[in-house]
């Protein structure tokens, strides 16, 4: 199984341009959830390599950063 880092997917995302509308229905893939979720549960125990941790800590600060696109792409839709 190939590993791809969770965060990898946003970035590819944010690379490839985008719409507003898009950036509202962003989700990250099962694969990238089940990552994260592994991630987070192995962190908790303190059992992540300084790796495994960089990856997280990207993850998140990505995450964070969807949140507040998300938020301003919500100022360029069309109201409805």
């Amino acid at each position: 199984m190939s590993t791809i880092k969770a965060y990898e997917e946003v970035i590819d995302f944010i690379a490839a341009g985008t719409t507003p509308q898009n950036v509202v229905a962003f989700r990250p893939s099962e694969a990238a959830q089940a990552r994260v979720t592994d991630l987070l549960a192995r962190a908790k125990d303190n059992e992540l390599s300084p790796e495994e941790k960089s990856e997280l800590d990207h993850y998140l600060q990505l995450e964070h950063l969807m949140r507040l696109a998300k938020a301003r792409a919500h100022d360029f839709l069309p109201n409805e």
